[in-house]
């Protein structure tokens, strides 16, 4: 369980779901975790329950400047980054221009200015979170800004990947499908689980643990080789 001693990650809204239990992960795997939000208290509980070896950040990654300092109270406070994982995000019933501002720019600010930091140390690793629709899209118009933006990633992370390679940064990204989320939980109430469900191949919703599990192998050295990829994480359902 020593996959990422000795390293340092940064991971934006880790308050929850996905980057909560992305945070967990990295810390059990022996990383010094700085748990970033834009909600202080969610983000203060998750470094509760990692200890020691992580600080709280709140941060609006639809602000650059915000992005910038995060990355800068990450190496002030544990004396480098090795790892970001671009987490932050919203769902469905966003406004066009907050949707690409936090789901699209807010990566980019995290690619742009954690890559440099990470470039001029020596390399490391950026994880992205796109989506299944990132790669895909679903009829009916309500998903229009989510599809965009998370098309918007993988175009980012492939970008990126091709930028950085030769100063030592790796940067790829996830596809997560349908996850036992807060973001799902509303579709789920509202009598989609059906939907989500039986188009997977698996049968069932995903477990924000098993993307936290694609995300260590992205953030470690097991992946050394790896950059530029997106990694579907949907239990099949876009292998119709």
């Amino acid at each position: 369980m020593d996959r990422l001693n000795g390293k340092t990650a940064l991971i934006t809204g880790a308050g929850a779901g996905i980057g909560r239990a992305t945070a967990l992960r990295f810390a059990a795997e022996g990383a010094n975790v700085v748990v970033s939000d834009i909600n202080d208290e969610a983000a203060r509980a998750v470094a509760t329950e990692i200890g020691e070896t992580s600080i709280v950040n709140r941060c609006d990654t639809s602000v650059e400047a915000e992005v910038v300092a995060a990355i800068d109270a990450t190496i002030k406070a544990f004396g480098t980054i090795d790892i970001l994982v671009n987490n932050a995000g919203v769902g469905g019933g966003v406004e066009w221009e907050r949707m690409l501002a936090i789901n699209l720019s807010g990566v980019m600010y995290g690619c742009k200015h954690g890559c440099e930091a990470m470039a001029a140390r020596g390399g490391g690793s950026v994880v992205n979170l796109s989506s299944m629709l990132g790669l895909i899209a679903i009829p009916g118009g309500a998903a229009d800004g989510y599809i965009a933006a998370k098309h918007g990633v993988v175009g980012l992370t492939k970008s990126y990947a091709l930028n950085y390679g030769a100063r030592g940064v790796r940067v790829n990204c996830i596809n997560p499908g349908w996850i036992e989320t807060a973001m799902t939980d509303p579709i789920a109430a509202a009598g989609g689980k059906a939907f989500m469900v039986e188009g997977t191949a698996l049968g069932r919703m995903g477990k924000p643990e098993e993307v936290a599990a694609v995300a260590l192998f992205l953030a470690s050295d097991d992946a050394s080789f790896v950059t530029g990829a997106s990694h579907v994480v949907d239990g099949g359902w876009t292998a119709r």
